[in-house]
């Protein structure tokens, strides 16, 4: 059995397109392994602070040095972090906002690349402590970005994945969103193929 942890981070509860790919996939997921156990995480709903002096403060001082703002903040993330480094399997569904990620899934990356847990510091550089996990990172876009100079999520993600030791990484775009007509329904049917071939 595989443990599945997905985060969803569109602003957006109806007319979704990011939702709409994650239900694919949960549904495809589901029939593949049943098995498996899904963890849904969703950002919008329940956002997660950013990072800020309280969440420094947990980290950095010892329990009996912490108040009790740094202590809740350092609770918090721990339990995002162990929802990770529990998971064998990641699924970020990540809508494009202003060329990048929604501001959300970034509080959430603050939150869990934390040193000593999912990466550490050696003498060579650093080092990603999450090896052996695949992620999926589901997109949707409103223009065709992929591969292009402002496509700023894909790049980023890779790296903050590959960062802490996630390099199985597989991108599934559904993009033209906005562009109408032929161009929405070719970006759909392109993911859709695509999310068909994970499970």
């Amino acid at each position: 059995m595989s443990r599945v942890l997905i985060i969803e981070s569109s602003a957006r509860q109806q007319d979704s397109v990011s939702r709409q790919l994650t239900q694919t996939f949960i549904s495809q997921w589901k029939a593949a392994h049943p098995a498996d156990q899904i963890t849904v995480r969703d950002l919008a709903v329940n956002p997660v602070p950013h990072l800020d002096s309280n969440l420094l403060g947990g980290w950095m001082k010892s329990a009996e040095q912490r108040n009790a703002n740094e202590q809740s903040s350092l609770d918090r993330s721990n339990e995002l972090t162990d929802e990770l480094l529990a998971a064998d399997v990641l699924v970020m569904a990540a809508p494009m906002y202003n060329f990048a990620i929604p501001s959300t899934l970034k509080a959430w990356l603050d939150h869990v690349l934390r040193a000593g847990v999912t990466f550490k510091y050696t003498e060579t550089g650093p080092q990603g402590l999450l090896s052996g996990k695949r992620a999926y990172v589901l997109t949707a876009r409103g223009g065709i970005y992929a591969g292009g100079p402002a496509d700023h999520q894909e790049p980023y993600l890779r790296q903050v994945m590959g960062f802490i030791g996630i390099h199985d990484v597989t991108f599934i775009h559904a993009e033209g969103m906005n562009l109408g007509g032929d161009f929405q329904e070719k970006g759909l049917n392109q993911a859709n193929a695509k999310l068909s071939q994970v499970a």
